[in-house]
């Protein structure tokens, strides 16, 4: 008896493994992807494209505007800053404030190499959005060949 239940557990072993597997070949971004929001403190975000830009909205409440950073490289947009929360209660024996500082941090992959002279951000009403244009792509150049 003792022969069967290690062979299932064997079994059930292995058919996990390769459920595992097919997950993570399949869709690399399920698994810690799902939590990493809530772990990381994410900023939820959308992305769509036109036919020459790419728009990135993030969503920041209470966000100080000064503390956020903007960078972008060529296939990659950045985004950081920081969040202060202050809460308070006074129930008329004690008084208690509790402050907290929350950073968070933001990568993008871009579809194609922006303008970086032409992005334009604006954070209104708690939105940022982040405007950027397409590169312009580079010419063909034609190498000359020196003979010795």
């Amino acid at each position: 008896m003792s022969e069967l239940i290690l062979w299932m557990d064997r079994e059930i072993n292995k058919m996990r493994r390769d459920v595992d597997r097919l997950f993570k070949e399949s869709w690399p971004e399920i698994g810690v992807g799902i939590f990493k929001a809530k772990v990381s403190q994410q900023i939820p975000i959308e992305t769509y494209m036109t036919e020459d830009s790419f728009i990135v909205r993030a969503i920041l409440p209470g966000i100080d505007p000064q503390s956020l950073d903007i960078s972008v490289t060529d296939y990659q947009l950045n985004i950081k800053g920081s969040r202060k929360e202050e809460s308070e209660t006074d129930d008329g024996y004690s008084r208690h404030m509790q402050r907290k500082l929350r950073s968070f941090y933001r990568s993008v992959p871009l579809p194609f190499k922006v303008a970086s002279e032409n992005i334009k951000a604006t954070l209104k009403m708690d939105v940022l959005t982040i405007k950027m244009t397409k590169a312009d792509p580079q010419k063909k150049r034609y190498i000359k060949i020196e003979f010795a």
